[in-house]
């Protein structure tokens, strides 16, 4: 997957921290992708998690990303401009065939 996997940045951290606390995942990635778009360097402004939690048994994909973005309510309130959610159960973890599809190059903002 093109990206970047966060390291040590206040805003990963949030993230990775409320995501574990509220859905305790089996497996969670998060990809910094701002610089993929029109910020400074070192931005965190665009995010792409991939959440995988039993949590999500039976659920909708609309109620999961609303999970995800309830969680995250704070950080989207503060200078998160984007998420990208994967949401999945374990069992559909287990079963995709193909990898996370790395997100579309940015458009300049306003469909430009």
């Amino acid at each position: 997957m093109s990206g970047e996997v966060c390291g040590n940045t206040p805003v990963e951290q949030a993230i990775r921290q409320k995501l574990t606390d509220t859905l305790n995942p089996v497996h969670l990635d998060i990809f910094n992708e701002s610089y993929m778009h029109n910020v400074p360097p070192g931005s965190e402004t665009h995010f792409k998690v991939v959440v995988v939690s039993d949590k999500f048994h039976n659920m909708p994909l609309i109620q999961r990303h609303r999970m995800v973005n309830e969680a995250l309510s704070l950080e989207l309130q503060n200078g998160v401009h984007a998420l990208s959610i994967v949401a999945k159960t374990p069992t559909q973890w287990e079963e995709s065939t193909k990898p996370v599809s790395p997100s579309p190059a940015c458009r300049g903002g306003f469909g430009k």
